[in-house]
């Protein structure tokens, strides 16, 4: 799709917040990296009318990342967000600064001057809160541009040059924690890029579909079923732009949940009509997890490991070299955790198995029609193809199963342990009308042994942690509030229910600090 509005990623790990923010307004944008964003690359695509510079962990100061020059000459609109501002003041003449200390988490801003970026939303001569991040600040702004907003940590806020529609935000208007932070966006949409809001997953899924028939033609194509509602969707997609040239294999990796292959099986085949082959190789993942602790080494071996039997079972779909395809439904959050293919500049958090863990033999094309969307984007596409709403309502289930829900080495025994223990809770979450209420939760088995008392002897077993967290698109998550008393229901379930499992928590941890699985 033509984007209107382009971010430029200077490798903050809430850039994708930003697309998310721009996207709810019903503007299409894409994110691209840095050192890709030269003035005839973005002259190159008419459709833009505006460009945002997002935050970064670097310093201008030092040397940090940087756009060539001839990138100022752009006449688009320009909005620059923390470390976007920075580098918008130092190389327009402005000047910038360490600060004696980094400035993280809530800050209150005064607006000294009137802005298009404020109307309707911010006055003059009122103080607001937002959310800050930085360890410098622009001490003086370039010739053009004035002060608007200010607050003691940061002299310079926020500072706009009105005639070349350039502003610059120190803080982050992308985050829940500013409020009214949306509203700004969507007046640099609206008001001064002049974008209209007429983006609609209709329209993706058309130019999804065509896309995907003239990347793949007559070829034969795979997609790897998860259980999930990602790869779901990117098969949906599939089966609707080429038809019976897709064969979709639902590897049996004797990692999934209680039930989880019939389950899934019965939705993608009997209600969405998809062709879908099973393939148990359970014994082969398990077998090649033994002993492994380490995450991210569990995720490159399930990732390539998924691969292999991919070729294996292809055999069966056509000849030796005659499938040119594999479909996978790698989403937006999944790239900016693993360090983008196209280069992004953000730190690794974790990689994932259908990003960063195929192996350089690999003789498929990718083939990734979600690449750009967002969790809650996904399930929108998922109606707009006629999926099932059982289906699309499941609450997300990794690529790797319950080997990240099991830190520390995997065992037949664990994994049945922490099955039974992930149904009850799940059980326990749909009977009292908790599961559509929350964006995802399951159990963790922890690695460690605690002693109990249970009908007046001594135990020795493992603990249980649960999870359960609401967001929108997994970048950022809140702890699902449930009621002490159901907490404790519940640990008396799982306890009573699971022999082996004497002691149950409940994670608080909200995301960040933490991530959403463990690991």
């Amino acid at each position: 799709m033509k984007s209107d509005i382009i971010i430029i990623d200077f490798g903050s790990q809430v850039t994708q917040l930003i697309a998310r923010r721009v996207r709810e307004a019903g503007v299409y944008c894409e994110i691209m990296p840095y050192h890709d964003a030269t003035l005839a690359r973005l002259a190159a695509d008419t459709a833009v009318k505006g460009i945002i510079l997002s935050g970064g962990p670097a310093s201008v100061a030092d040397g940090g990342p940087n756009l060539p020059a001839e990138f100022w000459q752009t006449p688009l609109p320009l909005l620059g967000i923390c470390y976007g501002q920075q580098l918008m003041a130092h190389s327009l003449g402005g000047r910038v600064e360490s600060s004696p200390g980094r400035e993280f988490g809530r800050a209150s801003v005064r607006v000294v001057a009137d802005s298009p970026l404020l109307q309707g939303v911010w006055q003059q001569g009122q103080d607001y809160t937002v959310w800050m991040s930085h360890g410098d600040k622009v001490t003086a702004i370039p010739p053009g541009f004035q002060l608007v907003a200010q607050s003691d940590a940061a002299p310079i806020a926020l500072m706009a040059n009105e005639n070349a529609k350039r502003y610059g935000v120190q803080f982050h208007p992308e985050v829940v924690h500013t409020p009214d932070g949306d509203r700004l966006i969507r007046n640099f949409l609206f008001r001064i890029a002049g974008c209209q809001p007429d983006w609609q997953m209709a329209n993706y899924k058309d130019e999804a579909i065509a896309k995907l028939r003239a990347q793949i033609g007559s070829e034969k194509v795979v997609c790897g079923i998860s259980g999930g509602v990602d790869s779901a969707v990117t098969a949906a997609l599939l089966h609707q732009a080429v038809g019976d040239q897709l064969h979709c294999f639902f590897v049996d990796n004797g990692l999934l949940r209680h039930n989880e292959a019939a389950e899934v099986m019965q939705m993608l085949v009997e209600q969405a009509k998809l062709p879908v082959e099973i393939v148990d190789a359970s014994e082969l993942f398990l077998g090649r997890l033994d002993g492994v602790v380490e995450p991210e080494e569990k995720r490159k071996i399930i990732g390539a490991t998924f691969i292999e039997v991919f070729e294996q079972a292809c055999l069966k779909f056509g000849a030796a070299g005659s499938i040119k395809f594999l479909a996978q439904g790698t989403l937006y959050p999944d790239v900016i955790e693993s360090v983008s293919a196209s280069g992004g500049p953000s730190a690794t958090i974790k990689s994932h198995h259908n990003v960063g863990g195929l192996p350089e033999r690999l003789r498929f094309e990718l083939v990734e029609p979600l690449r750009l969307l967002f969790k809650d984007e996904v399930r929108v596409l998922g109606r707009e193809l006629g999926l099932p709403a059982s289906l699309l309502g499941r609450h997300p289930f990794p690529g790797p199963g319950l080997a990240i829900r099991l830190p520390g080495g995997i065992s037949r025994e664990k994994l049945a342990l922490l099955r039974a223990a992930d149904h009850e809770y799940i059980s326990a979450l749909r009977e009292a009308g908790y599961y559509d209420k929350i964006w995802q939760a399951f159990a963790v088995l922890l690695p460690v042994k605690t002693v109990g008392v249970m009908g007046d002897g001594r135990t020795y077993d493992y603990a249980c942690a649960l999870r359960a967290v609401t967001s929108t698109d997994g970048m950022t998550a809140d702890v699902f509030p449930f009621p002490p008393e159901f907490l404790v229901q519940l640990a008396t379930r799982i306890i009573n229910k699971v022999p082996g499992i004497n002691r149950v928590t409940y994670d608080i941890t909200s995301k960040p600090p933490g991530t959403i699985e463990w690991e």
